[in-house]
């Protein structure tokens, strides 16, 4: 008879490290989304080796101060809820506290940030989970996360990965999702040292021409209706001129509250 055991803290989380970070994709988002969160205005996304060697993320946002990076790497610690009831009206796109510290059970992850006010920065160094090694750095206003050698750790899930062309393919992919998201942020992917792509921030049909191609931003046309009852739903887009109509659905990109959701 098999007995049941607690496991170890650092097992536990890699296997909840799954929940979130699929792919090196998965972390871009995340990584991302929390820049977002940041109220940055640039972000650049760099990579090398479809993300399996380096995935860094810097943006010239709210940064954090001492007190709080070494927190950020903890799992539920996050300033974006406080209580339950705050689930309900959720603005951001992290709130759970879940990114950073499932991201550095599977990395090497070092974090750089600061304030816009502040002299001096902080640096939070995690490699697999182990406690984070926190000191005072010189750093740039904003956050700079770089995640080396993900999934050195856990060998296995690097066989469930496509190939390097696929995976950069889906990182590409998620960085458009959160472009359109956020058409008055710049972004700049670059792989290998190149810069893959530069979306400087733009008013909404601007940034459809950017990502999808002018010829087909020009076909397309404003929608928008409900939200009249109290309450009610409103639903803003674009959509493509009949003529012009897709048989799939690759372009099909729906946002809630301004969160890119992938549902077929």
């Amino acid at each position: 008879m098999r007995r049941i055991l607690l496991l170890d803290r650092a097992v536990a989380d890699r296997i909840a490290a799954g929940e979130v970070v699929e792919r090196p994709a998965s972390v871009v988002k995340e990584l991302v989304e929390n820049s977002l969160d940041a109220g940055a205005r640039t972000i650049t996304v760099e990579i090398e080796q479809a993300g399996l060697r380096l995935i860094r993320v810097s943006d010239d946002g709210g940064g954090m101060v001492p007190e709080d990076a070494p927190l950020s790497v903890r799992r539920f610690a996050t300033s974006k809820i406080a209580t339950a009831e705050d689930l309900e009206r959720v603005a951001t796109y992290g709130f759970r506290g879940e990114a950073l510290p499932s991201i550095a059970a599977v990395s090497r992850l070092e974090l750089a940030t600061r304030p816009a006010d502040a002299e001096s920065g902080t640096r939070v160094s995690v490699t697999g989970g182990a406690p984070p090694v926190v000191t005072a750095a010189g750093a740039a206003p904003g956050t700079v996360v770089t995640v080396r050698d993900l999934f050195f750790n856990t060998p296995a899930r690097r066989k469930f990965l496509k190939s390097p062309a696929r995976e950069f393919a889906l990182i590409t992919e998620a960085v458009q999702r959160l472009s359109l998201a956020a058409p008055e942020v710049t972004f700049r992917l670059r792989h290998e040292g190149r810069e893959v792509l530069i979306y400087p921030a733009a008013a909404p049909r601007e940034r459809l021409a950017q990502v999808l191609g002018r010829d087909l931003a020009d076909a397309m046309a404003p929608v928008r209706g409900g939200g009249a009852a109290p309450g009610g739903i409103t639903v803003a887009g674009w959509a493509v001129r009949p003529e012009r109509a897709r048989p799939t659905r690759t372009l099909d990109y729906l946002f809630v509250n301004s969160r890119p959701i992938q549902s077929r």
